[in-house]
């Protein structure tokens, strides 16, 4: 099967104003990813079915990812006057970056028996710009997972055929897999609260103060 970097470049060759981005793995499986702009993320998927040499016809498994708002730190070589001589230090350099959701497909070719290829979709923000397109158009059995990440995270898939909540309520609120997901301390749904529930049910619901 061909490299990350290969399928890389045949994708950019494809699509000329598409920019892939290979997100590297350092952990002993080494499976690199691809990052796809949102904007080419239906084309490329469809290449990346419909090329004769990759034929990824199946994706496996969809999962979503939520990074935070993070301070990120590298080290830099800049030139400094050191004692009246100017030499070259090592600095480190401090940037701030806003949280984003990620969307991650696993694909393989059932025809060419290889795999996987691992594909990421990033959204703008984590608030009201978290929408990315849907691949359920391109491989069906995204449907079911996107669905849970739509419920789960909170990202929008534009395009899927029945985006609703699969595993909450329809009135739920906020998306529990994220990372500052607050657990709230109201379970008046639960109607058998007992050990940890019940204590948080005492303060939404004291027991009634004895008659005199």
């Amino acid at each position: 099967m061909n490299s990350v970097e290969q399928i890389k470049a045949q994708i950019e060759i494809a699509f000329p104003d598409a920019r892939i981005e290979i997100i590297r793995n350092d952990s002993p499986s080494a499976q690199h990813s691809l990052l796809v702009p949102a904007a080419h993320a239906l084309v490329a998927a469809k290449f990346l079915r419909d090329d004769p040499e990759l034929r990824l016809d199946y994706c496996s498994n969809v999962t979503g990812v939520d990074w935070l708002d993070a301070e990120l730190t590298e080290k830099v070589k800049v030139k400094k006057l050191v004692e009246g001589v100017e030499k070259e230090v090592e600095e480190v350099k401090k940037t701030q970056r806003p949280g984003y959701l990620e969307s991650v497909y696993h694909l393989y070719s059932m025809e060419k028996k290889h795999g996987p290829v691992i594909i990421r979709l990033r959204t703008e923000n984590r608030s009201d710009k978290a929408n990315l397109p849907s691949l359920t158009p391109v491989w069906r059995g995204c449907e079911f997972q996107e669905r849970e990440i739509y419920d789960l995270y909170g990202i929008v898939f534009d395009g899927h055929p029945d985006l609703r909540r699969i595993l909450m309520w329809d009135e739920f609120k906020d998306f529990p897999m994220r990372r500052d997901y607050t657990e709230p301390d109201d379970y008046e749904y639960e109607p058998t609260p007992h050990d940890e529930v019940a204590e948080k049910a005492k303060k939404h619901f004291p027991e009634a103060s004895p008659v005199a």
